[in-house]
């Protein structure tokens, strides 16, 4: 009899609280966040299992157990299809949050039904959901009548549901009853919980045959149901019905009533109104997913289905925990088994992961294929990109899980390629494995999925593999290789003493992920070349090191050539030829599995016992690797050295120290190979034999010069330089990574310098003037002048970062715990200098009082950096924040490993401060962690936070940069509380902030040298209007605020989509700076608003008339600090046309105006502001302010033109802008009488 199971995990077998940090098998017992006792505990726990498992999980559960019920299968039609329009729509981060989003909606609100009917949610099943009803065998009857009551309402209510993007999803609906098997397997540390019986393969198949909209009955469910109260159809050649119910009647009524209490829907609606917020545990994160599918023989039995699922799950977390990997989800269906397998879940990441998943693939497949006798064959999908990780379900009942597009994709490709181990083509790039470990596989049409891209075969190791590769990058024909001058110059003297003086050398670099040592190592053997020299390079993977004797196979095999001798008859020659007297002829069997010959096995080797074998064996490799290496002077170059695999290490030390050779290689910190190379160059003994070098980042000069080399241009614009510089932090390929994205993505505009030409007098062309470029790159030749700029309509801050840059950030990210991890998640949400106060503020409450404890730890950790407010501010960049005295860190393994400091009181009290990003990518990694609707949530959070603060300072009268501007428009925001640590007016949270602007500001015009303010930000930031007001004791901080406060509150709205209020921030930011006598950023950010303007479809329902106004006045008063004048006018017209002051353009106007402006009206004007309220008359001096403003500009304008026609218009603007202050000065009278 076929069976079909579905199991999930649970977790620690005598720790429930595992299960709500990790559910479906995961064994991590530390949640984000603590919690406060453990009956809290218990109910967080029990969210994540169902009530069967919950009621009896720390009792002893045997093997095999019975249970009596009502099995309901709910499964949504068309999620495949939803979720390709999500990706195509939106693309893949903010796609797959939208998706889970629905997602959640949709089960969420079945789950309600469910949970009110009294069902027992058993098993979610991605799109799918499997309920259980439990009753005795002589309640079936009614029980099958409730659920049928259950599913009506689901259907009606949900059954079908439109979406944005266009795509309906249906729900279908099977029910059987009967009796089911509970098993369970795993070990104390990981247990899964299965059931399986005739009534869940029936339940299966009901839903299979069921249509959008409908429920279908099993055909013992019809059986043993109330038949005379429903209504039926039967399905042509099925046994199962189609059901409705006719009429409930009092009896079921009552029968639902006592069923309802009985099985604890009370309990559960109980719960509702203390719902536990789950949005810490939810990420979008890019995951590798692995699916396995096992084709299982006919006829097994039960117990043979458990020994099964317990070997097939314990050999396969064997492969998977040394690399963190984790089964998510296994179902097992009459014909085969399935199981889930995660990499990158939150705090798991890890470097190499496609290369880890992909290993883990073939082992699996190899493994379950000999040892699993039941199984006939095996099957195994790879893919990898953005996938939501998190809690999905319903507040009472729900899992962890991972939910996206490259989750289906995996699924159906295990089913569309059977037998093999495949995967897609971001897994093979991002693996960067050579070609010869895949197979690209045929093209095949998958249900749902209409351009799954390319598709390979992963086939592992091959003869190709087995001789290694050379180095895989590839020099630059272009130039040489910029900033490794010192590198290059050791590696030069180095060589001249080996060549002199024959000694042995070891030179060694270690550097980072991207730090260039691949580069540097083909710079290095192109030199040697060039200088006459013979060269043996060869690069490890990091599946080398679990490979025996591997490297040095491979090095052999290139220094012998082997990898060019395809016939096997070919490599024995070979051999013969370059190792004869070198070893012995009967020794020569022994390299026949090594290079994949057929030497004849010797009587002398066939004679040899195991022992005494290995070591003839090793003692012939020793021969050939002294004849490799000492035989003849060449240099060896070896990449990535830090993957030599013990065995391999453990021939060629010792024949290192005997032999004369020159090699170069680069390491890794971390490994342990890496560990004995330094402190072997520390040695005394071996200082004079190894040269340990640390490649350090690029110099700023070095990246542009980089950057311009790559890019084929003259120069590029400093913005361009500053972002390049701040997100790489000088690491060559994280450079490289910003800059292909930038052209993916069409960012960058690129135009030939005019020399001596005049530019356009339009606003785009003003941007581009204005930005200032950096230095000439040295290497100019053939660009003729070409520069590279940022495009005026992109904001490089807002683009999202590479997804190979991600991996890197949050495999440094998920070395932090938790509770710290969540703390810099929502720093993260601030931006790259916050406040003590604002992150006091967003906290949730559980952590506050360990805030400080936890950002004493991030500093210790060089994550954050304190900037003390009792600093001087001129020197507050380099300060760090006193350790406290228990701290102490240790360097194990290369990574930090910090004791940590108590919870004392002086610990968790609350302290003032501001705190810097250290790292600015993993800041945005962390940020772009967040799914839309928390992050939204928390941006609201910041945001009213800010608000308190977005006025001019004390010594600036504390108003609107923008006069009277708060009065003009209505605040849309929604939602935020002004509730919080820090009380309006709180000094401290004002200090704060200042000292925050002024590290932003310094960053903003500071490379990391402190030399790379922006020469056109320089002129343009004359000394301040305030500052020369203010020069006695108290001095403006203006400058700071609209850095601090502004500006970030214009990144806020933008980001919870609130384009009105994003508007305001930027009019007020943009004034600021003009304020502050900055004209440079005040462009910059009236370019920002230009942009946000640009992209709403209908303006004028959400940009205000005065907020146009306020627009083109600012844009006038900037173009006439660049000096031009005629933009400077256009725009200054406009603004007064949006002001109901139209300004003439023609003389004969300008004569009519004059006219009329001298009439009289200032008395009419008084009578009239005396009857308006307050708020009227305070937006009515907005408007009469602006206008002031905009026609002293143009009185000023006209009077530089030194023509009859400009002193016309000077005169007209003159006596405009008088009759408009003396109303000014009628509102403002009338303001001060009402207070």
């Amino acid at each position: 009899m076929g069976k079909q199971v579905i199991t999930y995990g649970g977790g620690h077998c005598q720790m429930i609280v595992s299960t709500a940090m990790r559910a479906e098998g995961q064994s991590r017992t530390e949640a984000p966040g603590s919690l406060c006792n453990s009956h809290c505990v218990l109910e967080k726990a029990a969210a994540f299992l169902p009530s069967l498992i919950a009621e009896d999980y720390l009792k002893i559960i045997s093997p095999v157990q019975a249970v009596q019920g009502v099995l309901l299968f709910a499964d949504i039609s068309g999620f495949t299809a939803l979720t390709e329009k999500f990706i195509q729509r939106a693309g893949p981060d903010r796609g797959t949050d939208e998706l889970a989003q629905t997602l959640n909606s949709c089960l969420c609100d079945i789950l309600e039904e469910v949970l009110t009917f009294g069902g027992d949610i058993f098993k979610f099943a991605g799109d799918a959901v499997l309920v259980l009803w439990r009753a005795p065998p002589r309640e079936l009857a009614k029980t099958i009548s409730l659920v049928l009551q259950c599913s009506r309402q689901i259907q009606r209510k949900y059954g079908k549901r439109d979406t944005h993007v266009g795509q309906k999803i249906q729900l279908k609906i099977g029910i059987s009853a009967g009796p089911v098997d509970l098993l369970v397997v795993g070990d104390r540390r990981r247990q899964y919980f299965l059931i399986c019986g005739e009534a869940l393969d029936e339940v299966c198949e009901a839903e299979e045959l069921a249509n959008a909209g409908e429920v279908i009955l099993s055909a013992t469910s019809w059986e043993l149901c109330e038949q005379h109260r429903l209504r039926t159809r039967r399905l042509a050649g099925k046994r199962a019905v189609k059901a409705w119910i006719r009429c409930l009647g009092q009896n079921a009524k009552t029968l639902y009533a006592s069923l309802y209490d009985t099985q604890g829907a009370t309990a559960w609606k109980g719960k509702l109104d203390d719902r536990v917020p789950l949005d810490l545990f939810s990420e979008l994160r890019p995951v590798t997913s692995l699916f396995v599918q096992l084709q299982l023989t006919a006829g097994i039995s039960t117990v043979d289905i458990r020994t099964l699922i317990h070997d097939a799950s314990r050999k396969m977390l064997e492969i998977l925990c040394p690399h963190k990997g984790k089964i998510n989800k296994i179902v097992l269906f009459d014909k085969g088994c399935m199981f889930l397998c995660v990499f990158g879940l939150s705090g798991e990441k890890l470097p190499y992961e496609s290369i880890h998943a992909l290993q883990s693939a073939i082992q699996i497949f190899n493994s379950c294929s000999t040892m699993l006798m039941e199984v006939e064959a095996v099957s195994v999908a790879v893919t990898s990109g953005m996938v939501f990780c998190g809690v999905t379900g319903h507040p009472l009942r729900h899992e962890y899980t991972v939910v996206g597009q490259k989750v289906n994709l995996a699924a159906r490709m295990m089913v569309h390629y059977p037998g093999l181990v495949s995967c897609d083509a971001v897994t093979y790039a991002s693996s960067r494995l050579p070609p010869y470990y895949f197979k690209e596989l045929p093209e095949k049409k998958m249900k749902g999925l209409s351009h799954p891209g390319t598709l390979y075969q992963y086939v592992g190791i091959t003869k190709k593999s087995i001789f290694g590769m050379g180095l895989a990058k590839k020099r630059s024909e272009y130039a040489p290789l910029l900033g490794r001058e010192k590198e290059i110059d050791r590696f030069g003297s180095c060589l001249k003493a080996y060549e002199d003086l024959g000694q042995s050398h070891i030179l060694a670099f270690e550097g980072t992920m991207g730090s260039g040592k691949s580069h540097l190592l083909t710079e290095l053997a192109y030199l040697g070349q060039a200088a006459g020299h013979r060269v043996v390079a060869m690069e490890l993977l990091e599946a080398n090191v679990r490979q025996s004797f591997s490297a040095i196979r491979t090095l052999m095999a290139r220094a012998l050539g082997l990898q060019d001798s395809e016939p096997c008859g070919a490599r024995q020659c070979t051999l013969q030829t370059k190792l004869r007297g070198t070893i012995e002829e009967s020794s020569f069997c022994l390299l026949s599995d090594i290079f994949l010959v057929e030497f004849p096995v010797s009587d002398k080797v066939r004679e040899m016992r195991g022992i005494e074998r290995k070591k003839e064996l090793h003692s012939t490799w020793a021969k050939v690797l002294e004849k490799t290496i000492g035989g003849e002077f060449g240099i060896f170059v070896i990449d990535n050295a830090h993957f030599i695999d013990p065995a391999s290490w453990s021939i060629m030390s010792p024949v290192l120290r005997n032999v004369s050779y020159f090699m170069v290689m680069s390491l890794a910190p971390g490994y342990p190979r890496t560990e004995g190379f330094c402190k072997a160059a520390a040695d005394s003994t071996m200082s004079q034999k190894i040269t340990y070098l640390h490649l350090d980042e690029l110099k700023p000069s070095a990246v542009v010069q980089e950057v311009c080399q790559n890019l084929r241009v003259d120069s590029i614009s400093r913005d361009l330089a500053r972002f390049l510089i701040q997100r790489s932090s000088g690491i060559p390929y994280y450079c490289k990574e910003l800059l292909g994205c930038l052209l993916c993505n069409n960012m960058l505009l690129f135009r030939t310098r005019r020399r001596g030409g005049k530019a356009e007098d339009n606003w785009e062309s003003l941007i581009i003037e204005a930005s200032p470029l950096t230095a000439t790159s040295s290497s100019s030749a053939g660009n003729d002048g070409t520069v590279c700029f940022i495009r005026p309509d992109v904001n490089p801050e807002n683009t999202v970062l590479p997804t190979t840059l991600k991996e890197i950030a949050l495999a440094q990210l998920d070395r932090i715990k938790p509770l710290k991890q969540t703390v810099l998640k929502l720093a993260a949400v601030i931006g790259p200098v916050f406040t003590t106060q604002l992150l006091s503020h967003i906290l949730p409450h559980g952590i506050r009082h360990k805030m400080n404890c936890l950002l004493d730890m991030l500093v210790s950790d060089n994550i954050l950096k304190w900037l003390k407010t009792t600093e001087a501010r001129e020197g507050m960049c380099n300060h760090r924040y006193p350790l406290p005295a228990a701290c102490g860190i240790r360097i194990k393994g290369g990574l930090q490993s910090v004791e940590r400091p108590s919870l004392s009181k002086k610990t968790t009290e609350r302290q003032s401060g501001v705190l810097v990003f250290c790292v600015p990518l993993l800041r945005e990694a962390a940020y772009e962690l967040w799914p839309e609707r928390q992050r939204v949530a928390l941006h609201r959070k910041c945001a009213a936070f800010l608000e308190r603060h977005a006025h001019k300072c004390k010594s600036c009268s504390q108003g609107d940069f923008v006069a009277f501007h708060r009065f003009t428009v209505t605040s849309s925001q929604e939602g935020g509380s002004s509730q919080g640590p820090a009380e309006q007016g709180d000094p401290h949270s004002w200090e704060a902030l200042v000292l925050a602007g002024e590290q932003l500001k310094r960053d903003r015009t500071h490379a990391p040298e402190g030399r790379f303010l922006a020469k056109r930000e320089q002129t343009a930031e004359l000394p301040s209007k305030t500052d020369r007001k203010h020069s006695g004791t108290c001095s403006c901080e203006c400058k700071a605020i609209v850095e601090s406060v502004l500006v970030p509150l214009a990144r806020h709205y933008v980001a919870m989509g609130d384009a009105a209020r994003a508007f305001y921030y930027l009019l007020e930011s943009a004034a600021a700076y003009l304020h502050v006598s900055n004209s440079y950023m005040a462009l910059m950010k009236l370019n920002e608003a230009e942009v946000l303007r640009n992209s709403l479809e209908k303006k004028a329902d959400v940009i205000a008339c005065f907020e146009e106004a306020t627009f083109f006045s600012l844009k006038g008063e900037v173009c006439w600090h660049m000096g031009h004048m005629k933009l400077a006018k256009k725009m200054l017209r406009e603004a007064l046309s949006l002001l109901g002051r139209q300004f003439p353009r023609t003389s004969i106007g300008a004569f009519v105006k004059s006219q009329v402006e001298k009439l009289p009206c200032a008395s009419s004007v008084s009578r009239r502001v005396s009857s308006l309220p307050q708020e009227a008359r305070r937006k009515r001096l907005a408007w009469l302010l602006r206008q002031s403003c905009c026609l002293s500009l143009l009185e000023h304008l006209f009077s530089l033109e030194g023509t009859s026609s400009g002193r016309t218009f000077s005169r007209l603007a003159a006596r405009m802008k008088a009759n408009t202050d003396r109303a000014a000065d009628s509102y403002r009278a009338a303001d001060s009488c009402h207070r």
